[in-house]
């Protein structure tokens, strides 16, 4: 086993990796030893799959805009489980942020005046969403990995899996990694870590997520004894390509699609008739699936899977082919649909974990109360801060990974200009965890992974979709438990050690699997409807009762449920109407 000592080192490398990574180098002028470590090459992390864009006030007096407006339609859609002095650190450095990125090169659609332009977004009360056409997280990590390059101190490690972090008492000091390309096992040391690898969509079959999105980081904490926050709240993107799950950009209703029943109605009027198709996700989301549900959908015959149509027919085609290309791209491709002559068909898919490693407002992660755990900060999906509560804004997202990437590397930085070299027990936990590795390598049982993990996707897309209820979470509960027993006995077909993505997956699967579990037990405990947990037997937001986070940790045998208080600045919870 090789042991590589980095004063930083970033796990996952999207836009809140390589931003953290960047604004360390920065802070230290070059003097810390830092490493880029990611289970893919660097430019396939899925922040290239981001469309829509990044939201920040940039120009109040054009747009009619604030600070404060932003951060009340960010509680206000949260169904205000947000901490509201997180939501005020995300609006007052997103502009910031947006600036930063204008700078290393993001190519942002632009007004004739010159000044970035902005476009409406869901929930959002005015035009505030940077963009560059709809492949906006494709021209950011571009720019960042530019600018990654330049800096001379910065090692990147491609196609690396990580399978678990070292913990030694109240610290973390590094983590144990497989090579891909090799299946050397290295033990990366670091003074500190920061977590940025991304959210848990793949616990559901249909998503619009990339492969890769399997909650490794959150699931490793987890496994450390760290608490995750929040995990029950999971949100569908409204219009997700049917049937293949591909993200179709909230930025098609955000320069005027229509959304329409199999009637033709555009039947957003009835469930948001102030904003219409320009409602929060959740909200979209459960009226798509409502109208599915009283028969006014319609049927892919291949996949059985039911939908509605995104009408962009009205459009003008010159603006579809200016600020929608890459959509017209996926639909001329995946279905031969020109967007300018037919409908699109869509659904829900699984799209964010609002939920995710528990943090402080600076991006530490939590071990317990208020105390955070020496050496480890989690940024972008896999950490919950909270800025989104119960359900996120459209592009409010990249502005997180922005924000608090920043945070992080600047925070890690420091830390390890003054942190001492972790103590000579780092490598006997880390050969401990090595034959770990080895002995998963070995494993001839029965049963394919890979069958587990479709029946777990069968389970949660049946039981804890758009609409929940208690018999069908204990019915997952029960099915999630027995899969996760029934991993003792599986098999690892490929015993090669180049490229050896059988054991990647499983170890992915293994993650899965534990965060499904979190998801459901957190859920069943929430009796009330928030954002995008919605329960039949308790359709209501309960504010006496469930106005707080749900703090999940490992315990012998289960898994331990505390809760705390959400930050509340000045934004006292009232209905949310639309």
């Amino acid at each position: 086993m090789e042991l590589l000592d980095y004063d930083v080192v970033v796990l996952g490398s999207g836009i809140a990796g390589l931003t953290a990574a960047i604004h360390a180098s920065r802070r230290s002028k070059g003097a810390l030893s830092i490493a880029v470590v990611s289970k893919l090459h660097v430019m396939r992390s899925h922040s290239v799959a981001a469309e829509g864009g990044i939201s920040g006030v940039l120009y109040p007096e054009v747009n009619k805009d604030s600070q404060k407006l932003h951060a009340y339609d960010t509680i206000k859609g949260s169904d205000y489980l947000a901490d509201q002095d997180a939501v005020e650190v995300l609006v007052k450095k997103a502009p910031d942020e947006i600036r930063f990125l204008d700078h290393i090169g993001v190519p942002w659609n632009r007004r004739e005046e010159g000044m970035i332009e902005q476009r409406a977004f869901g929930g959002m009360s005015v035009p505030r969403t940077a963009f560059a056409a709809d492949k906006t997280g494709f021209f950011m990590m571009r720019s960042l990995y530019d600018e990654l390059l330049s800096y001379k101190n910065i090692d990147i490690f491609n196609e690396h899996f990580a399978t678990s972090l070292i913990r030694d008492g109240n610290g973390i000091h590094g983590f144990v990694a497989f090579d891909l390309a090799d299946r050397e096992i290295k033990a990366f040391r670091s003074k500190s870590l920061i977590l940025a690898t991304g959210g848990a969509s793949r616990v559901y079959s249909l998503t619009t997520n990339s492969y890769s999105n399997t909650g490794d980081g959150t699931a490793m904490a987890f496994r450390t004894g760290l608490p995750l926050k929040d995990m029950e709240f999971v949100q569908f993107h409204p219009t997700a390509l049917v049937p293949s799950g591909i993200l179709i950009t909230e930025a098609a209703r955000g320069e005027g699609g229509y959304l329409r029943n199999a009637n033709g109605e555009r039947f957003m009027e009835k469930y948001a008739k102030s904003k219409m198709e320009l409602a929060p996700r959740d909200i979209v989301s459960r009226a798509i699936i409502t109208e599915i549900r009283e028969g006014r959908g319609l049927r892919d015959h291949e996949s059985g899977l039911e939908y509605v149509h995104l009408d962009l027919r009205h459009l003008d085609s010159k603006k579809i082919d200016e600020k929608l290309p890459m959509i017209k791209e996926i639909t001329m491709k995946m279905l031969n649909i020109d967007p300018s002559k037919s409908p699109i068909p869509i659904r829900p898919a699984t799209h964010f974990t609002m939920g995710g490693v528990h943090t402080d407002i600076d991006g530490r992660v939590m071990r317990n109360g208020s105390k955070h755990i020496d050496g480890l900060w989690a940024a972008g999906e896999c950490a919950c801060v909270s800025v989104h509560g119960a359900n996120r804004l459209g592009s409010n997202s990249l502005s997180q990974c922005s924000v608090w990437g920043r945070i992080t590397g600047i925070g890690a930085a420091e830390n390890a200009s003054r942190r001492k070299p972790s103590t000579s027990r780092f490598r006997k936990i880390a050969e401990h965890e090595e034959k770990m590795i080895l002995d998963i390598a070995d494993r001839e049982g029965s049963l394919s992974p890979y069958k587990i993990r479709d029946s777990l996707h069968k389970v949660m897309d049946e039981h804890l979709y758009v609409y929940r209820n208690m018999k069908g979470m204990k019915l997952a509960q029960k099915r999630i438990g027995e899969l996760r027993k029934r991993m003792d006995d599986i098999y690892v077909a490929d015993k090669g050690k180049v490229y050896n993505t059988n054991l990647r997956d499983t170890f992915e699967i293994m993650n899965l699997l534990d965060l499904s579990w979190i998801i459901t037990e957190s859920a069943i405990r929430r009796h009330e409807s928030r954002g995008a947990h919605v329960v039949a037997e308790y359709p209501k937001r309960d504010d006496k009762r469930w106005m707080k986070h749900t703090i999940a940790t490992k315990s012998i045998g289960g898994i331990h449920f505390s809760y705390i208080p959400v930050k509340i600045m000045g934004w006292q919870p009232t209905e949310r109407k639309y």
